[in-house]
């Protein structure tokens, strides 16, 4: 049996901020209030740290299996929790792909024997798999993943009857990745004739164009709609999709949800020039005026969650051409850090950092007893302090691709526990060799 005890901290949770002790018991938070004594506990004194429920991300790309050199199951989830992050869920891009029953389960055993945080594994739709998410039942995992537009990996549905037949075969929430490819490859032909292998990576949005963005997405929503599903839209990058959610009802009675991711949020098409493919994603990083417009549909609730699109490349796969670069780069431990300078800079609370990166992935995906500090709840727990100013370096990097389009970057915050599960994970700096995560649980 281990115990700890949290003292004097600011407990960031469910719209306010009261200093006070919780009581950590084995997994499980045992008590919440202004003064504990526990004499067998560890305590730990929070003086001045605020302690927020543990962050929940729901898209991480984490390349195990058979994508290992860039990165695995072992060494992202240490890099997360590093960052506050207790639970993830990683999508089924990788290979073999996870569109089976039994590679979920492959999955969720790689899970088992190696992940420092929770987790969970997304079921990918292809062209041809209907009858196994028939099959799937809807407490197996997190949900289903379409490709509605290319990415990193060969699974691009692109079959509107199969598109419909799944959003009318599955209650798990489907999430997609909305881009058009014909757009794109057409765009992409145009930049082709006229640059031949010398395209400029500033085109990247204007290849994958805030056009493809939006056909894909409304014609997404508008079949879910038609066909009562439950879909999220993953990675947001577009002012002009913020139209097509709404902020008017909760987010349980949401049926269209929506994401947005970090890098989105940070950069635009100006970085382009100083960061070059490191700031290569799918979708992409688009215009300064997408980015404010991003913001304030995060802010007013149209986009309900925050997540990372973790995505780690090496950095000889990213120093490439733009043609040949991949897409996507590593920011699991850098996410709360960057969420919380744009506290300092005054343009987003704490306690709405909390509702989007840990309440609400929470209530999205119907997730049992996480993203809340509550009595009886799992000991997912961050402490940071608000104080404590660091630069991003290589030596202090814990992705396995060794890069961070952060790198040189000073953040005024700075996480100095995490635990997962009731076990301490991570101590100012130094990781746990032992590991206690679990495979999420639902309330479906």
């Amino acid at each position: 049996m281990s115990k700890f005890l949290i003292k004097n901290a600011i407990i960031v949770n469910e719209n306010t901020q009261i200093k006070g002790d919780v009581l950590i018991e084995n997994d499980i938070i045992l008590k919440i209030a202004s003064d504990i004594s526990d004499a067998n506990a560890k305590v730990i004194d929070a003086t001045g740290k605020y302690l927020l429920p543990g962050i929940i991300d729901d898209q991480v790309h984490f390349r195990e299996p058979g994508l290992t050199h860039k990165g695995n199951i072992a060494s992202e989830s240490r890099a997360a929790v590093a960052g506050g992050i207790t639970t993830y869920m990683e999508q089924p891009n990788t290979n073999p792909q996870t569109t089976t029953i039994a590679k979920l389960e492959e999955k969720h055993a790689l899970g088992a024997a190696s992940s420092y945080a929770n987790y969970s594994f997304l079921f990918g739709g292809t062209n041809d798999n209907l009858e196994e998410i028939k099959r799937l039942d809807k407490n197996a995992c997190s949900g289903i993943k379409l490709f509605l537009g290319s990415s990193t990996g060969n699974m691009l549905v692109d079959n509107e009857e199969v598109i419909e037949n799944i959003f009318s075969n599955t209650e798990m929430v489907i999430s997609a990745h909305c881009e058009d490819e014909a757009t794109i490859r057409n765009n992409m032909a145009i930049y082709k004739e006229k640059y031949g292998d010398e395209i400029p990576m500033k085109a990247h949005p204007l290849i994958r164009s805030a056009e493809a963005c939006y056909i894909s997405s409304s014609k997404a929503i508008a079949l879910a709609k038609k066909t009562g599903a439950r879909f999220h839209v993953f990675h947001l990058s577009t002012a002009r999709e913020m139209a097509l959610f709404r902020n008017d009802i909760p987010l349980k009675e949401k049926k269209i949800t929506a994401e947005v991711c970090l890098h989105h949020l940070w950069f635009s098409d100006e970085d382009y020039a100083t960061k070059g493919s490191l700031i290569k994603w799918n979708p992409a990083v688009k215009t300064a005026e997408d980015r404010a417009k991003l913001w304030e549909a995060f802010l007013d609730d149209r986009i309900d969650v925050f997540a990372t699109d973790h995505a780690p490349h090496t950095i000889e796969e990213k120093d490439n051409k733009y043609s040949n670069a991949p897409s996507g780069g590593p920011l699991v431990q850098h996410a709360l850090p960057a969420m919380l300078e744009k506290y300092h800079e005054g343009v987003i609370s704490l306690d709405k950092i909390v509702e989007k990166m840990c309440h609400n992935p929470a209530i999205l995906f119907e997730i049992e007893k996480r993203g809340y500090i509550r009595e009886g709840y799992f000991a997912d727990l961050v402490l940071v302090d608000l104080k404590d100013s660091w630069t991003v370096t290589k030596e202090n990097i814990a992705y396995q691709c060794g890069w961070s389009p952060f790198e040189g970057n000073t953040f005024s915050s700075k996480i100095s526990h995490t635990f997962v599960n009731g076990h301490l994970a991570y101590e100012n700096g130094n990781f746990s060799a032992q590991r206690n995560a679990k495979r999420l649980t639902f309330n479906r």
